[in-house]
């Protein structure tokens, strides 16, 4: 395990247990207690834990990442509703990225009546979705699969989103800060959104209010780097109004 997947398991065992310890952290990893403090001081600086003496407590404004599964259940009638309104963004002939969030995978529903539209996703849950469309060229990017969110990462599906250029990129969120903008829990992930975002012309967030004023471990982006926000009623004021003027086009459902 690198250094990058210790800290992200630490992230998860404290908003498990609630509170840990150097000395056990040090032993569960094999690492020493020096390296231990530096992951532990590390993610205190990025609000993703809380620094205590001799340990440390879950921060409960961090997200906890849920299996594709759960994730699928979570909020599915607002998560078809966003879908909806995504699948207006898209216009017949794009070429559009898709990345492997659950309700991302719900606007991959929405695109059989396209009769022209090229889809690239790292999402095996995603192509699956759009294998009865007609109308749609898949492309996937291959690489090392996580089975936890069905989706490819590595340099085999950076090479292959850099080969090409999109009209729009569609990505969903594990949370969303003042702080820390647009985050995820996976490094791996946030860093192929972040490669999603250069290679579209247009980046479209969708999600669903329950992720504002939470945060993922990975940074993908900050609020003002995104073109368009989907979400539901339930955004709070502050971000609406600090997204608004940052220039970022909302789209809420009623």
């Amino acid at each position: 395990m690198n250094t990058v997947e210790r800290r992200h398991d630490i992230v998860q065992l404290t908003l498990k247990q609630g509170k840990v310890s150097v000395n056990d952290l040090a032993g569960n990893y094999q690492v020493s207690e020096v390296t231990i403090r530096g992951d532990l001081n590390y993610l205190n600086s990025k609000n993703l834990v809380i620094r205590t003496r001799g340990g440390a407590m879950a921060r409960k404004t961090v997200s906890k990442e849920l299996s594709i599964v759960e994730k699928h259940c979570a909020r599915i009638d607002i998560k078809r509703k966003l879908a909806v309104l995504a699948s207006q963004q898209i216009n017949e002939g794009d070429a559009i990225i898709l990345d492997s969030g659950s309700t991302i995978a719900e606007l991959a529903n929405c695109l059989h009546s396209f009769d022209r539209l090229v889809v690239m996703t790292n999402g095996l849950n995603v192509a699956q979705n759009l294998i009865n469309a007609p109308g749609v060229e898949v492309l996937m990017t291959g690489g090392v699969l996580r089975k936890t969110s069905l989706s490819f990462y590595g340099r085999q599906a950076e090479d292959s989103l850099e080969r090409y250029h999109f009209d729009k990129a569609f990505l969903g969120v594990d949370g969303i800060d003042f702080n820390s903008g647009i985050t995820t829990h996976f490094e791996y992930e946030a860093m192929m959104n972040r490669l999603m975002r250069r290679v579209a012309k247009e980046v479209i967030t969708v999600t669903d209010s329950s992720k504002f004023n939470r945060s993922g471990v990975h940074k993908i982006c900050g609020l003002a780097e995104i073109d368009v926000l989907i979400t539901d009623s339930g955004i709070p004021d502050a971000f609406a109004q600090t997204l608004e003027r940052n220039g970022v086009t909302l789209i809420v459902q009623p």
